[in-house]
Formats: structure tokens, C-alpha cells, sequence
């Protein structure tokens, strides 16, 4: 059979913390989150996810969000080919170049010409830097980043709302951060929880949006996609990580967020001073 159609391209700005992502594709996507604040546009074709916000819906025209560690999903719409461009900004730029912090955006789909506007004007400054970079070019993207962001901070964000769980799955949750490589089975689990396997199961997946063990290999992607921008070679990468080899981690590397590991390796060594 088969496989969908799927491409996808993934290049760094020249601000710390910010990349794009364009993706051209007709394949669904697992559950997963990102460690930055989402922002783009859909150009082509339809989508349907589940996100932390509720039931998603967007089609062309529309401006879809997502934030930090929010488990979402994504499913073309008629299994048909969608396209779609995307920003990511982590939490401390996001910070940096709104002066707001501990927000979050309040709709995953957004309606807004003026703010789709500004998120196309920061892709055409990102194509005009990387033909011409300078010092002025480097500043009008910025400038057009910062303009994108702010809109969304000043018309669509709300403060975050902080989920309490019991201690009991915090000793779950730095269990499985402690043990990363070498977690401990489900029944090791529940007992140190002092819970049922299906309360644990259950109740950790209401307080992060996926169960531990699914939880877990999200945290091992984010560490594997952290010490691949270091610099570090994908196998080792991978067995840091505690993925059985490269092979495995380029699996669940591509089923997550859509490109390879290779491919954000080349995005991360590309990146170059923006002056001349």
C-alpha cells in the first residue's frame, strides 16, 4: 500500500528560539505537543486535530495555534491533501518580544485577516533574509515577528490556566524523567502512585493529556530534538534518548512532528550570523 503523500521543509531564523515549519501532506499525526508557541496558516486544503483547547476545524484562509505542551493531534479533512506554514517560538522569545508571560493563546483557529496578513509578511522578510542577509534584513524580520506576536498576545491570549494534580503524580512524573533511558514497568508505577494501573493510566493522562508511558516518549523526542541542536550525532542522540537505535528514533521523530531527524539536523547547522 501506498504511504500518503507527505513533504515537508523546516529552517531556523536568526533569533534564538524561533523556526518554521511548511508542510505539504495527506498524513496523520499521533498525538504530541511542541515545546514552543505555534502560530501559521493554513493555505491549502483542510485539517482536523484534537487540542488541549477542544475539537479543531481549519480550512484554508484560517490561522491555527498551539501552545506549549499541548497534546494535539492532526487528520487531513476528506483525506485529502492539506498545506500548511507554521512559527514556532519558544516560551522565553515569546517572552522577550511581547513582554508578557504566562499566557496562552485562546482559540486554536482564528479568523482574523489583519493578523494572517502579519503572519505572511514574517515569511516573506524570512525568505527575503535568507537571500540577502544583513543586518537590515535580520532587524525588518524581527520586526515583523515581534508585530505577528504581539497581535496574537494582545487580541487572542489569556492567562494560563495551571493544572493541580496530586503529589502522587508528580513522584510518577520525575520518576520517569529520573529514568528515562530504563523506565520502570506500569505495576512499578501505580505502586509508587499508590493507585490502580488503570487509575494511574487514567488520571495522569487528565493531568498531562497522555498517558505516563506515551507521555515519555514525547519527553524523549523533546531531549532528542535539544541535544541534536547541540550538535550531537543522531545514534547517540538516539541512545541518549533511549531509543533503541536511529532507526527508532527517526520513526517516532517523523510520526510526531512531521519531519526527520536529519532534517532538523541540517536546519540547526545552517543557521549562520544574519551580518555580513
Amino acid at each position: 500500500m501506498k504511504p500518503p503523500f507527505h513533504h515537508a521543509q523546516i529552517r531556523l531564523g536568526p533569533i534564538e528560539g524561533v523556526h518554521a515549519e511548511a508542510l505539504y501532506s495527506a498524513r496523520s499525526f499521533g498525538r504530541h505537543w511542541h515545546d514552543s508557541f505555534g502560530f501559521g496558516v493554513m493555505e491549502e486544503g483542510g485539517h482536523r486535530s484534537a487540542s488541549g483547547r477542544g475539537p479543531v476545524e481549519a480550512l484554508a484562509g484560517h490561522i491555527v495555534t498551539s501552545n506549549p505542551g499541548e497534546v494535539h493531534d492532526g487528520v487531513p479533512l476528506d483525506k485529502t491533501t492539506r498545506r500548511w506554514r507554521m512559527i514556532h517560538v519558544a516560551p522565553a522569545t515569546m517572552a522577550r518580544l511581547v513582554e508578557q508571560e504566562g499566557s496562552e493563546f485562546s482559540r486554536p483557529v482564528i479568523e482574523e485577516p489583519a493578523l494572517r496578513e502579519a503572519i505572511n509578511r514574517v515569511f516573506r522578510c524570512w525568505d527575503e533574509l535568507d537571500a540577502a542577509k544583513t543586518a537590515t534584513t535580520a532587524a525588518i524580520f524581527e520586526e515583523a515577528l515581534t508585530q505577528a506576536c504581539g497581535l496574537l498576545a494582545l487580541h487572542h491570549s489569556q492567562r494560563r490556566c495551571e493544572v493541580a494534580a496530586p503529589a502522587a503524580l508528580h513522584k510518577v512524573r520525575e520518576c520517569l524523567l529520573d529514568r528515562m533511558t530504563d523506565p520502570p514497568d506500569l505495576e512499578q508505577l501505580a505502586h509508587l502512585a499508590a493507585l490502580s494501573r488503570f487509575q494511574l493510566l487514567r488520571q495522569f493522562a487528565r493531568w498531562q493529556g497522555l498517558p505516563p508511558f506515551a507521555w515519555l516518549q514525547q519527553q524523549r523526542l523533546r531531549q532528542a530534538r535539544q541535544l541534536i541542536a547541540s550538535g550531537s550525532p543522531l545514534a547517540e542522540s538516539a541512545a541518549a534518548c533511549g531509543f533503541a537505535d536511529q532507526s527508532h528514533l527517526h520513526r517516532q521523530f517523523t510520526r510526531s512532528f512531521g519531519f526527520t531527524p536529519g532534517q532538523w539536523q541540517r536546519a540547526c547547522n545552517s543557521v549562520q550570523d544574519p551580518t555580513p
